[in-house]
């Protein structure tokens, strides 16, 4: 069984990795590749396993993850942590905007109450910091959901320094959930400290490098239309997508040197830059479920880490991690 972490000061207690449900809906692949029932079946061996956080968003589908993950749920909600996140405006199944006006948060909200099946959410994420709107507001109608019962412990997600320390003097924040990896470490200069600093938990999603260390990535120009790398990821363009793969080349060999998958080593790399870190890597299948788990026996020594470091530092990646459109709902 999966050992267990405690993010944040309020006691939040969750699995040492969590489930990203995401691409069961919504993302990455073709619709055609997805299969509920094996979606659901992961969510049922992910307990099985000990996976007790489970992250979804109103934005994945939209509104369809939240759905699927109420039914895998149904009958065994005690055993889950349920991660949701709130922020963004709709039009035809297509974000149009940010929105995190308190009015708008609630209504958000009860919908995910809905569609999970639910009478709480145990954390739940501002989805993208809304500059239009104080984040004093955005905190204090979450710490308000906390007060009524509808919402256990609150997140923000890829907010920056001074966004989390106003939001915190507002309510404690137990979970920042950004991109972080060997492959993306955007993080460490300035944000981990902070994180630290103030007792927040982080929750990394995207912890294989969006398939880089995985060693399954193709070209943007051979993925399905709808997915996501290819609309929104410029480092799988054809002029970054070579110097990448040669870059991602170096954790490939130490995992096969040790017997393991790449991505078992991407995250027990995770897994040891501290205690206070929950990735959450996503799958719809059961044996990639299987394989991710089975990370958190790895052990990696000082040495191990040093090399890993350098194997994959930021000017070895070629090319932003989203296209300018995406990159500007990213508080900095």
């Amino acid at each position: 069984m999966l050992p267990t972490r405690t993010l944040g000061t309020q006691g939040l207690t969750v699995s040492a990795l969590g489930l990203g449900c995401m691409t069961m809906s919504h993302g990455y692949g073709a619709p055609e590749e997805r299969d509920e029932g094996e979606s659901i079946a992961t969510v049922h061996r992910a307990l099985e396993l000990g996976v007790t956080l489970f992250d979804t968003a109103e934005m994945y589908g939209p509104f369809t993850n939240e759905e699927l993950l109420g039914r895998a749920l149904r009958g065994r909600r005690d055993q889950a942590i349920i991660a949701t996140k709130f922020g963004f405006t709709f039009e035809g199944g297509r974000v149009t905007g940010l929105d995190s006006r308190p009015e708008h948060i609630r209504e958000a909200v009860e919908g995910s109450l809905r569609r999970l099946g639910t009478d709480h959410i145990d954390l739940l994420y501002q989805h993208r910091v809304d500059r239009a709107v104080p984040i004093e507001d955005v905190v204090g109608v979450m710490s308000d959901l906390v007060r009524e019962g509808k919402v256990r412990f609150l997140g923000l997600s890829e907010a920056g320094e001074n966004t989390l320390r106003r939001a915190h003097a507002v309510h404690p924040i137990s979970v920042l959930q950004s991109e972080y990896s060997l492959w993306e470490r955007n993080l460490e200069p300035r944000i981990i400290p902070v994180l630290r600093e103030l007792g927040i938990g982080l929750v990394p999603f995207s912890p294989l490098g969006r398939g880089f260390l995985t060693g399954a990535a193709r070209p943007a120009e051979e993925l399905p239309e709808g997915d996501f790398r290819r609309q929104a990821d410029p480092r799988y363009l054809k002029e970054n997508f070579d110097v990448n793969m040669r870059a991602a080349a170096a954790v490939h060999a130490f995992a096969g040197g040790r017997g393991l998958t790449p991505a078992q080593v991407a995250l027990a790399w995770l897994l040891h830059k501290g205690p206070d870190i929950v990735p959450i890597p996503g799958t719809k299948r059961r044996r990639y479920l299987e394989e991710n788990v089975a990370s958190a026996a790895v052990s990696l020594n000082a040495e191990d880490m040093a090399f890993l470091d350098a194997a994959l530092p930021p000017e070895k990646i070629s090319g932003l991690r989203y296209f300018p459109a995406n990159m500007a709902m990213v508080d900095r």
